[in-house]
Parts: C-alpha cells; structure tokens; sequence
C-alpha cells in the first residue's frame, strides 16, 4: 500500500485546465502539465482495498493498485510494465474513457475516488518520453494468416496481440489512415493524433501490416479475403448513426456528427485548409447530449460559431449519484467536460427536456432554425408540454445521437450469405452474433467491439480486441497464452 493514510491527507486533485480563452484559439489538449509530486499524492490516496472494486469496473482487468503504489515509490518503469500487462494503449484510455474504474472505487462511496485516469495518463506518457514503450515483434512466425478489419481501439488491440503472438497480421482501413473514430471522430483538443501515430510505427516495427483506403466486401470481396487469410477478426464498429427524421431533414445545414467532426480533423491533419462545413460566424446547434455532442460543441467554438446550444431530450442528470444508480455501478450524472466550460464561457447554452419538431429553411434551401418544444420524460414518455414551442436560430446542426450498430454493407451482408441462414449472422439488435468465445456463424470469422457489441466504451472495443485476438490464436493454433479479458455479450449461435 502506497501510504495508509494517504486517502485522508490529500484530496483528488486533477491538473488544470488551461485558461479557456487560451485554449479555444488553437486545437492542442487541454490540460496543463502535472508535477510529479502532484501525481504522488494522487497515487497515495489509493487504499490497496482487500477487495479492488475498482477491477469490477475496468473490463480490461487493470492493475490498478499495483501501478498507484509503483508511481507512488517512483518506481515507473515497473509501472507501465504492469499497466501494459492489461492495456495496450493507456495513452488512448488515459485520455478518453469516461472511467468506470473510478465509479467503482472503494473510496468513492463516501469521499472523491482516486484520480485513476491521471495516474494512468501520466505513467504511458512517461514511458514514451523515457523510450520505453519499444517493439515486441514475436521470436517466431507461425505462418497463419489474419485479416483485422476496422483500426479503431478493438481491431488495433487484436491486432497487436495477435502480431506478438507470431501469426502474420493485416489491418484493413477504409479511411485513408489508421485509427477509425480515433482518428477522425474524436478531436485534436481531446487526443492528439500523435498518440496514434507512435503506436502505429510502433506495431508496424512489430510486423503487423496496415492497408488504408480499402473497402472491404467492394475492394476486396468476401470470398477473396477469405481465400487469402486463416482467420478474420470483425472489428468495424457500430458506425451506423441514429438520425432525426423530421420535416425539413434534408435542408443544407444539418449534419450527422461524423459528416461534420471528420472534416475538422482533416484540417488539423494538413489535407484541407477549411472544414466545408466550418462552423465559423453561424448559429450552431448540437443535438445529443453526449460525448460525441461535446465534441461537436467543442470544434465548433474553436471554428468561431457565433453562438452553439446544445439540445437534450433527457432531463438534467443529478450531480450527485442518485439512489437508483448505487455504488459501484457508473451513474449517469452532469458532466462538466472541458467543451461545456468553453460553453458556458461564451454564447452558449445547454438545454434540456427539449425536442425537435422542425428544421426550418429559408428561400434557398438552407437551414435557418429549428423549432423545439419542451417535454416531459422520461416516464411521460417525452410528451410535448403546451405553450412551450419556439424557435431556436440555427445555421449548422450537428445530430449527435448515437450510433444503432454496424454497417450492413458488403462485407457483412456478404459473410451472412455464406452463414446459409442469414438471420443467424445477426443477434436481435442488429449487431454480429457472436459465440462464447467471439466466433460467428461463418467458419474462421470473429467479431469484436461495437461491431458485435453495439456502441460502447473505448475500454470494452480495447478489452474484446484482446479477448477475441486469444480466441483466434486458439482457433489457428489449438491453444493459446494470450489473456482474456472479458467474454462476448454474446448469444449461442446454432
């Protein structure tokens, strides 16, 4: 245990924000640097209980008692050692899971649980600027071939472990870089794209091969890919976005979050110079109340909208975990993310019990405002409240609702052919149907993540990346030392 009484002598703490003014003028991460001697205390209020909860609440089994009391005793080495046993990417984690570790900490029944996430942040961070963080290319080739579709957080995951354990790997990307919605969905200000980066040069140094800008299923068929390699490991995602189909729809202005994010990226990338659908000068409205929602809001500040509300249909949450919502479950409270400040800072607004009943337009085609009314709900079942419509001025809308699986494209309409009975290669909600150790109804196909898990945590597409890619070396090797982190949800395939 770092030090007994470590929970009592310091309080959480977490490093600063830097000043908002600041920080909306360029697309950097918004944290301050934190000391060393800062970051101890944190570590030191780690209790080391009898009984971590905080596992429970990390689907990748992090060490997380063990590495607080390595940092605590400034043994860092040994700590991303133990931090990489778990995770292969702390950077990504660090910096972007909402940390159901914390929710599920013993000290945070009565007190401010231990600031995991910084810990974590802080240790990778370290390791690379110490050059640590170096290849592990495999002692030997097995000669098995596997094909890793999707490079986000889940198939990056299976990939690397699959590339250690010594099968030949291959990612395929349909965008024109790796990273999927890490690279293009999630902004600058929140990950730097020079995380992914190093850990690309990284896993190629280790052997695993990348294959951008192929669709897979139309640039390369189902059949082809499958004559090509011994196993294929889904993992693209549930990129199939929940729309808003109401009157005026279709009038220029109103966006899905992944027609607009990715465009801002690009910029920050060096492709273009302006976003085409820039935010500057407008009235910006963000539907969705969420993480994809701050998001939006926060590029959009930084493009230079006039005014950006942010609309939720759900009630404000409680800012204090509600008896509905015990500990160590992960309670739905108010968020204070660094976009909501840059908000609330500016002209700006969140609101809520609010729906959208109309886009409106003007002569041309273009959206001008949305007209809202207030609802009660959820258990009225969001129904309108009288005398409460008007109108919001808008000329961007960003629709940030959430995703309702995966893509049925080629790929996955074509390996459902193969499965003879087509309804067998989907669960009830639409994603791919998994068995209990992420295999599907075709012979040789896995999947991991959203694609077979709908939207979730980039800790569960990192864990199931993990736990598929032990599921595959056992299919091409009849055994496997790869760990296993969690099991599918999954349902019996017959």
């Amino acid at each position: 245990m770092a030090d007994p009484k470590g929970f009592l002598r310091h309080g959480r703490e977490l490093p600063a924000r830097r000043p908002v003014d600041v920080r909306i003028r360029d697309w950097r991460e918004v944290y301050e640097d934190f000391s060393r001697p800062a970051l101890a205390k944190q570590a030191a209020r780690c209790m080391d209980c009898g009984i971590p909860f905080c596992h429970n609440g990390c689907p990748l089994g992090n060490l997380i008692p063990e590495w607080n009391d390595l940092v605590f005793r400034d043994d860092w080495r040994e700590a991303i050692e133990r931090l990489h046993a778990t995770n292969n990417f702390p950077e990504f984690t660090g910096r972007l899971c909402p940390a159901p570790c914390e929710s599920a900490c013993v000290l945070g029944i009565n007190s401010d649980p231990v600031a995991i996430k910084r810990v974590e942040v802080e240790i990778i961070d370290r390791a690379f600027a110490e050059g640590w963080v170096t290849p592990q290319p495999p002692l030997e080739r097995t000669g098995r071939r596997v094909a890793v579709v999707g490079s986000g957080p889940a198939g990056l995951a299976a990939a690397q472990q699959l590339t250690r354990a010594g099968h030949d790997v291959t990612v395929f990307e349909r965008a024109d870089r790796i990273g999927g919605l890490l690279r293009y969905g999630i902004p600058e200000f929140k990950m730097e794209k020079r995380h992914i980066d190093r850990r690309i040069e990284q896993m190629e140094a280790e052997g695993t091969r990348f294959r951008t800008s192929v669709d897979v299923g139309v640039d390369v068929t189902v059949a082809e890919l499958r004559a090509e390699f011994d196993a294929i490991v889904l993992a693209g995602g549930a990129t199939a976005w929940r729309d808003l189909p109401m009157p005026g729809r279709e009038l220029g202005g109103v966006l899905q979050a992944m027609e607009y994010l990715p465009q801002a990226n690009r910029v920050q990338q060096g492709d273009i110079a302006e976003s085409p659908h820039s935010a500057e000068g407008k009235h910006v409205v963000v539907i969705g109340g969420g993480d994809t929602g701050a998001d939006c809001i926060g590029t959009a500040i930084r493009q230079g909208a006039a005014s950006v509300t942010q609309l939720e249909i759900m009630p404000r949450p409680p800012e204090d975990r509600p008896g509905t919502q015990p500990w160590p479950t992960y309670p739905m409270l108010f968020k204070m993310e660094s976009a909501h400040e840059e908000l609330e800072a500016g002209a700006g607004d969140r609101v809520y019990a609010v729906s959208t009943q109309e886009f409106l337009g003007d002569a041309e085609g273009n959206l001008r405002a949305l007209r809202v009314v207030d609802v009660e709900g959820p258990g009225a079942g969001f129904r309108p409240i009288p005398g409460t419509e008007r109108e919001i001025p808008a000329g961007l809308v960003t629709l940030a609702m959430g995703f309702v699986g995966p893509e049925k494209g080629a790929l996955l309409t074509g390996l459902a052919e193969l499965a003879g009975d087509p309804d067998s290669f989907f669960d009830a909600r639409g994603n791919v149907a998994r068995g209990k150790s992420y295999e599907t109804a075709v012979d040789g196909v896995f999947a991991a993540g959203d694609m077979g898990r709908g939207q979730s945590l980039i800790v569960w597409a990192i864990a199931e990346g993990r736990s598929a890619a032990a599921a595959v070396d056992r299919y091409l090797s009849g055994r496997t030392a790869l760990p296993v982190a969690i099991a599918p949800t999954a349902r019996p395939l017959v």
